[in-house]
């Protein structure tokens, strides 16, 4: 068990967690959620003892071990893999180390007789034996081939590295586990396997994630932070979602009925108070009016932005056609002859590991860049938005956000405009602000905003999730089961994929598509092959 016991953080005169009271108990996984800045990675670090509190304490049940998820890739690079592992228990790594210390002497003297003895029994009490075992079965079980366990995690790709400090936090049963983002830069195969663990996992588990589907595969509880403070509810974040959706309702509803007796009772009172055969039922009714409190709904401090893609015109029957569409790039066959036909009411998922391929037929499909072979064409009723993976070139300018978005829009009224940017999050004085200096997230809000702007009738979207937060990607999740017409996209959101998808299209590597009309997880249920294949590859900044 850890709980906070009245925890204040105070960061300046700013309070992020005021008075906190929270208990976090054994065969539990909680998902610990909040707006972005609302100090989710924060509070795992005051858990964790990383980060002091300005007030209150954290206490841990005695004799209990808490593990958390590293987030320095280069803190390990002296050290072999496996070593970083069994890290993970500092504990018996040290005895580990001490004992290897003390057989290696040329000297070997009585009382190192006596200390290895007892090295020795308390190695031996912490399964110290198969650490290397367990710790290999973890890194097996994660991706992380045999053959890299005696390397130094200096010669590890960006990738491999985010899953050995994955396997550390894991090594050794912990007591307590925090996980901030586990999931990020894992491949759909270490993502099931982890999933897995934790569904397994006896103890408590505290984790941070922008992965809905991850949190509602493995989470028993979510806690949510809001105003500074932690309210835990039972169930994963679906369940949490839409009970502090039908928690508002209720609210609302209660007060609308609570204002109607408010203004029977004023009218009653108004009528009747100087009338003396109704002055009793007056007073009383004006003590049953002061009686009716209103309950406090004070508004989350999520925001969620308002996306709705509306085509102007309705799209006909003739959309895509693409014929034997080939391209190579630096002596590799990026694509191999692709050829397909799109319908109207398609929504396709392109998948798979071969994420430049995915990038390359996107940028032949808008015009970005032309094939080797083969040909496509768009129907004549068709209008395209792109968001692209790589977005650098058009924000590349001194603009402010509302004359970009301006330079995008048929109707050139500023309050037109900003209509579309109120909506995405950016308030009036966030208009002048200059593109050149957004947030990522920022700069996805924008592109959004352009895509909804265009009123176009097909959406192309390359991987739109990155950089934003659980509200938005929510939001966006909503807006594409919503729109009308015809979308291609990519991404990892297994949620996105699999509630907006109706057709899956996987490239392979060599180049050939498979196509197939059905949902995501029956695509990956009924082709084992295709579950294999469904690995994540790195961006080169990533590798």
């Amino acid at each position: 068990m850890i709980a906070a016991n009245n925890v204040t953080l105070r960061i300046g005169k700013k309070a992020l967690f005021e008075d906190v009271n929270i208990k976090f108990t054994e065969g539990n996984c909680y998902g610990l959620i909040g707006a972005n800045g609302a100090g989710k990675s924060t509070f795992l670090k005051i858990l964790s003892g990383q980060l002091e509190t300005t007030n209150g304490n954290i206490t841990i049940t005695p004799g209990q071990r808490l593990s958390f998820l590293q987030q320095d890739h280069f803190k390990y690079d002296a050290f072999t893999v496996l070593d970083t592992v069994i890290m993970g228990n500092q504990r018996l790594y040290d005895i580990m180390k001490e004992k290897e210390a003390i057989y290696a002497k040329e000297d070997f003297t009585d009382e190192d007789g006596i200390r290895a003895s007892e090295l020795e029994g308390e190695f031996a009490e912490m399964n110290g034996w198969e650490a290397e075992s367990d710790a290999a079965m973890l890194l097996n079980g994660l991706g992380i081939d045999t053959d890299l366990h005696y390397a130094l995690m200096a010669d590890l790709k960006g990738s491999e590295k985010v899953k050995v400090l994955l396997a550390q936090a894991l090594f050794g049963n912990p007591d307590i586990l925090l996980l901030d983002e586990p999931t990020n830069h894992l491949d759909l195969d270490a993502i099931e396997w982890l999933e897995e663990f934790l569904i397994n996992f006896e103890n408590t588990v505290i984790v941070v994630s922008h992965d809905r589907y991850f949190l509602n595969k493995v989470c028993t509880h979510t806690a949510d932070i809001d105003y500074g403070k932690i309210q835990l509810y039972a169930g994963n974040y679906d369940f949490w979602y839409e009970s502090s959706q039908l928690l508002i309702k209720q609210m609302k509803e209660a007060n609308r009925k609570k204002e109607e007796k408010i203004k029977e009772l004023q009218e009653f009172i108004s009528r009747f108070s100087a009338n003396a055969s109704k002055s009793k039922q007056a007073t009383s009714r004006k003590r049953a009016l002061e009686k009716i409190q209103l309950d406090d709904m004070r508004p989350s401090s999520r925001k969620y932005p308002y996306i709705d893609f509306r085509p102007n015109r309705e799209i006909g029957n003739e959309v895509l056609m693409v014929e034997g569409l080939s391209k190579t790039i630096d002596g590799v066959k990026i694509l191999d002859n692709l050829t397909f036909t799109l319908g109207r009411e398609d929504k396709v998922a392109f998948v798979g590991g071969n994420e430049r391929a995915k990038t390359v037929l996107f940028q032949i499909l808008t015009g970005e860049m032309e094939p080797d072979e083969g040909t496509y064409k768009w129907g004549v009723t068709t209008t395209q938005a792109y968001f692209p993976k790589d977005s650098t070139k058009e924000f590349d300018n001194d603009l402010t956000i509302a004359d970009w978005l301006t330079g995008y829009s048929e109707i050139k009224d500023a309050t037109y405009v900003r209509g579309f940017l109120g909506r995405m999050l950016f308030p009036g004085e966030d208009g002048v602000k200059k593109v050149r200096v957004l947030s990522g997230g920022e700069k996805v809000r924008c592109l959004l905003s352009k895509m909804m702007i265009s009123g176009a009738n097909i959406l192309i979207f390359d991987e739109p999730t990155n950089h934003l937060d659980m509200e938005s990607i929510t939001a966006l999740n909503n807006g594409m089961i919503k729109f009308p017409g015809v979308i291609l996209f990519a991404s990892h959101d297994h949620q996105i994929v699999q509630t907006t998808a109706n057709r899956i299209m996987e490239i392979l590597p060599n180049g050939v598509l498979i196509d197939k009309i059905t949902t995501y997880d029956e695509y990956l249920a009924n082709d084992e092959m295709a579950r294999k294949r469904q690995v994540y590859t790195m961006t080169e900044e990533d590798n």
